[in-house]
């Protein structure tokens, strides 16, 4: 199985985390996206909004319907930070038939070197790198050095041309907590779940 992981703090999952999942499942053709939230991401230290519980049954609620969409606990269940290289080891070790990909927007290559073993991150999984605006063409170089010559090559053949949806979980937050309409913004599910939870209310 070709399995595609999209970790994040998903507080909340949105319309742009779904248009971008589909469009990397089709266009690379995975058999399954693996929609993984954070416990605590290294790069957000102030912690999720939404409970553990809370994000996970938001994470059900927007998936739902499709066989192809799946959430994992993977992180919150080891709890502490949540680095990427971890879940990968610990996902190609329970799933030793299945190719891992790794789903990350192009806004995050300037950093990547200064993730956790990144060398190790691009053994384990190949990145699907989806273009944000401003970045150029050939920002995929600077994971040359971090890698071999061929496993560049497979990577750098990926190319997803996926809507950009400016979007984000934190105005969506903001949005909620000034009663303001988040519609259209997340599936009515979620949004209708925000409402009756009472979440991001000041």
């Amino acid at each position: 199985m070709r399995v595609g992981v999209f970790g994040g703090s998903f507080d909340p999952i949105h319309v742009g985390h779904l248009v971008l999942a589909e469009s990397c499942r089709e266009q690379v053709g995975l058999d399954q996206i693996l929609f993984v939230p954070c416990n605590m991401s290294p790069h957000k230290r102030d912690g999720a909004f939404g409970t553990d519980r809370q994000r996970m049954e938001m994470l059900a609620l927007a998936i739902g319907g499709n066989r192809s969409f799946a959430a994992s606990d993977i992180e919150i269940r080891r709890g502490g930070v949540s680095y990427t290289v971890d879940t990968l080891a610990e996902l190609a070790a329970s799933r030793v038939d299945d190719e891992f990909f790794f789903l990350m927007g192009s806004d995050s290559l300037n950093s990547f070197a200064t993730w956790k073993e990144p060398k190790r991150i691009l053994e384990l999984a190949l990145p699907i790198v989806v273009n944000r605006p401003g970045v150029e063409d050939n920002a995929l170089d600077m994971l040359r050095p971090l890698c071999s010559p061929e496993r560049f090559a497979m990577f750098s053949a990926i190319k997803v041309q996926s809507p950009l949806l400016e979007v984000s979980s934190t105005a969506i937050r903001s949005s909620s907590a000034h009663g303001k309409s988040i519609r259209y913004l997340v599936p009515s599910a979620i949004e209708k779940y925000i409402a009756t939870q009472k979440l991001y209310r000041d």
